[in-house]
């Protein structure tokens, strides 16, 4: 069953001032996350195949993770690799807000819809912010890889007990534990102020990335305890998803995808004034079977 919007709006709202520029950001709760999180279980319930396969590829990835551990090369980046998924998961969500965005409009989510969020117009600012957390994922590994080279140097290790033992049962190794999670904290925090609705809002409002970047920073500044909940939430759903062999994500990456639809929803209120956004032009679907004919619509046109 679709859910309507009018289902997202928070309890006890309240909405913060207004101006013809910006976004008006809701006041949420923490019961408002379950609420959101409920409703992306929903929507994973209704279309679970296709937002599996869409995030098919954080399994997969991990799988290459977990193969290559066995060369011990990659084994102190494993922790911060797997980490790192929280960074780069806004951007690879895209096709998922879609599927929520259509579903509350009592539209059909298939996999094929989801790939509409490439037609949108704002996609090249989706694009940009992508590459931004992309470039903030690739300097979290550099910091990983510097600090535990501060800690033990460029001695290898030549199994995962030895590794393992070397970071829980020494000095060097409680330090990489703290000043890692705390450095990783940072990447993190930055991470969600800038992306927590800047997705959604690119792809419901058209936004660009400025302005969606400003507006995620003022929800978070608005909710800050809700949003540092959130952030909890994410994070032990990853380190639950990444066990085993990071397989769980296979559902813990549409769960959160969806859920984030559904966040945006409930903390940032729609003008009903605001002139609807039009929808991308239909775009006629050909089964796989007629390709390369797809490729010449002027022939089927002569044989019309």
């Amino acid at each position: 069953m679709a859910t309507s919007y009018q289902d997202n709006v928070p309890t006890g709202a309240q909405s913060a001032p207004d101006n013809a520029a910006a976004p008006t950001i809701r006041t949420i709760g923490l019961s408002d996350l379950y609420d959101a999180l409920r409703l992306g279980w929903e929507d994973f319930k209704a279309v679970p195949s296709h937002a599996i396969i869409l995030c098919v590829i954080y399994p997969v990835l991990g799988l290459v993770l977990a193969r290559a551990v066995h060369g011990y090369s990659v084994l102190p980046l494993l922790f911060p690799l797997a980490a790192g998924f929280a960074l780069l998961g806004p951007f690879a969500a895209l096709g998922l807000y879609e599927l929520s965005s259509r579903r509350e409009r009592g539209e059909s989510a298939t996999a094929w819809d989801a790939v509409d969020v490439l037609r949108s117009p704002s996609f090249g600012a989706m694009l940009g912010l992508g590459t931004l957390l992309f470039a903030l994922f690739v300097t979290w590994v550099a910091t990983a890889q510097a600090i535990y080279l501060a800690a033990f140097g460029y001695e290898g290790v030549t199994g995962i007990s030895e590794f393992a033992s070397r970071v829980l049962t020494t000095s060097q190794g409680w330090w990489l534990i703290i000043v890692g999670c705390g450095v990783g904290f940072l990447f993190a925090l930055v991470a969600l102020c800038i992306s927590v609705v800047s997705f959604p809002l690119m792809l419901d409002r058209h936004a660009g990335a400025a302005e969606a970047m400003v507006t995620s920073l003022r929800a978070v500044a608005q909710n800050p305890m809700p949003m540092a909940a959130w952030g909890l939430i994410v994070a032990a759903l990853l380190v639950v998803g990444s066990l085993p062999f990071f397989l769980g994500l296979a559902i813990v990456i549409p769960l959160l995808g969806h859920s984030t639809w559904h966040l945006y929803r409930k903390v940032i209120a729609i003008d009903p004034s605001a002139p609807p956004i039009p929808r991308p032009p239909y775009r006629e679907r050909r089964p796989a079977a007629d390709f390369p004919a797809n490729l010449f619509p002027w022939r089927r046109k002569d044989r019309a």
